[in-house]
């Protein structure tokens, strides 16, 4: 007898509908499983053959076929553990197939029949709705990020023998619900805020005006300065995530396996820091069978690259693209995938190797030849794609002792907001979030600037050589000051601060 289960897999961080198809025949006891079954997937007999037997069902003594279609497309991972016993126990006549045809079933099932969470459950279950299926069956820890889908029943299990009942209409299961607008505005509060941090008035002020515009930014200072506590905090001021940016972050995250037990939702944005030692598979993402890498999970939040040099060049020179174009494509001889990287990054470095050429208090033992060489591990393109630059001095002891507490983290944020409002408003139907994400286009159009702020650009440029492309970032990083000061025009001390953000472009004696 044949019995058919439907289930599905992950393709980077979309899941598509797979087909568990069951043969039992005459013949010696051989279970075999085709379909481009990767290693999990092949393992999954001992588990399925254990499982059944363990809770309390007979295991046929025949030859068992699974296939696993589409057949051109690899599978991997245990998901398809529990639609595999489903259809060996329909197979065998245990369980009628009266409802198999209106659920997707994934489960990664334990040697007892215990059912364990599986990775990717919104995907499947947005999957599952646009395949019209009535419900879904997964394991009870991925319930909650599941039931955020509409219009689809949620019924989440922790038993084989739980499925089975349910399919033989013994027992039912009630559909899981959630409360998505409740999860969504209940937010937990930031364990850092900005009114923690002594001085630094002039960083601050850059971070709130790359948070207000979705700059990139670098921030350049001695060790000890407090570019890392900086970096942690820019989170706290970025404005709340809308409910389609939670949702898209959600399934990266999902897929990734990094949700947290009982977490239907990621509601802050997320703030990742990779050490310097990453790979640039580990960073845009990659493998085999690609995955997301670290710039897909700050999607909709923070990249932090502490100590920029020590990071591998090409691992660097790969940011390039997604930087530019808010998503990373990997391709493989088998496929090729796109993932979202609309991310916000944030670098930190020391003037030079030693870290103190900037320092007063400190004197750099560096040559200016080993200065230039230490700087030259970022390249100019990746400089050009970071719209602001920033000095980080050191902390006078007098800021240290002082008792006066800079703006919170809440009141730079309402700042932030208002001034995206605004970008919300100019770039209504135009799939632009914030000003850094604006094309030659937009930029012409929503970027001029008068005669004497046009004379002062070029000054500046001439003088510094920037390039076309820092010309264009110094248009929208003053757009974005204009409109953190609720102006409709960009006026010459905009420009002028702008230019301000671009320190490494200067000569360095």
């Amino acid at each position: 007898m044949i019995a058919k289960i439907l289930s599905g897999g992950l393709l980077g961080i979309d899941a598509y509908l797979v087909e568990v198809e069951v043969d039992i025949s005459l013949g010696l006891p051989v279970f075999s499983t085709v379909g481009l079954a990767e290693g999990a997937v092949k393992e999954s007999k001992d588990r399925v053959k254990s499982a059944i037997k363990n809770s309390g069902y007979d295991f046929p003594s025949q030859k068992i076929t699974v296939n696993l279609a589409p057949a051109d497309i690899k599978k991997e991972g245990a998901a398809f553990d529990l639609p595999i016993a489903l259809g060996i126990l329909t197979a065998s006549s245990t369980i009628k197939d009266n409802r198999l045809k209106d659920y997707l079933i994934v489960g990664e099932l334990s040697l007892d029949g215990r059912i364990k969470p599986i990775h990717g459950g919104l995907s499947l279950a947005v999957a599952a709705r646009a395949a019209q299926l009535k419900g879904i069956l997964i394991p009870k820890d991925n319930a909650p990020e599941t039931a955020v889908v509409k219009d689809i029943e949620v019924l989440s299990i922790e038993h084989l023998s739980q499925a089975v009942e349910f399919l033989n209409g013994i027992n039912e299961i009630t559909p899981t619900a959630v409360d998505r607008e409740t999860i969504f505005y209940t937010h937990s509060s930031h364990q850092v805020d900005f009114s923690e941090v002594k001085g630094q008035e002039h960083a601050k002020r850059a971070l709130e005006v790359a948070a207000a515009g979705g700059h990139n930014l670098m921030m350049v200072g001695p060790p000890g300065a407090g570019k890392t506590m900086l970096a942690k905090r820019i989170a706290t001021i970025l404005p709340a995530m809308s409910f389609e940016e939670a949702l898209e972050t959600t399934k990266i995250h999902s897929v990734m396996g990094l949700l947290e037990t009982n977490q239907a939702l990621v509601t802050q944005r997320p703030f990742r820091s990779p050490h310097h030692t990453i790979s640039d598979a580990g960073l845009i993402g990659g493998g085999t069978i690609p995955k997301p890498g670290e710039i897909s999970l700050a999607h909709n939040g923070v990249l932090f690259l502490d100590e920029l040099p020590e990071f591998k060049k090409n691992a660097l020179e790969v940011l390039r693209q997604p930087l530019e174009d808010g998503k990373v494509t990997i391709s493989r001889a088998v496929t090729s995938l796109t993932f979202p990287a609309r991310s916000m990054l944030v670098a930190a470095m020391n003037p030079c190797q030693c870290g103190f050429y900037s320092d007063t208090r400190h004197e750099c033992t560096c040559s200016l030849p080993q200065i230039q060489r230490y700087r030259a591990k970022i390249s100019g393109p990746l400089l050009d794609r970071i719209d602001i630059h920033v000095e980080v001095p050191p902390v006078r002891f007098h800021d240290l002792r002082t008792e006066r507490q800079g703006d919170t983290s809440e009141v730079i944020k309402k700042r932030v907001e208002k001034a995206r409002v605004l970008q919300h408003e100019r770039f209504k139907g135009k799939k632009i979030y914030c000003n850094a994400q604006m094309s030659s286009r937009y930029i012409k159009k929503y970027c001029e600037i008068d005669q004497t702020s046009q004379s002062l650009l070029e000054r500046a440029m001439e003088k510094l050589g920037l390039s076309a492309r820092a010309y264009t970032r110094i248009l929208k990083v003053s757009r974005t000051i204009a409109d953190l000061e609720g102006e409709a025009h960009i006026l010459p001390h905009h420009i002028s601060e702008a230019i301000q953000y671009r320190s490494l472009d200067r000569a360095l004696f």
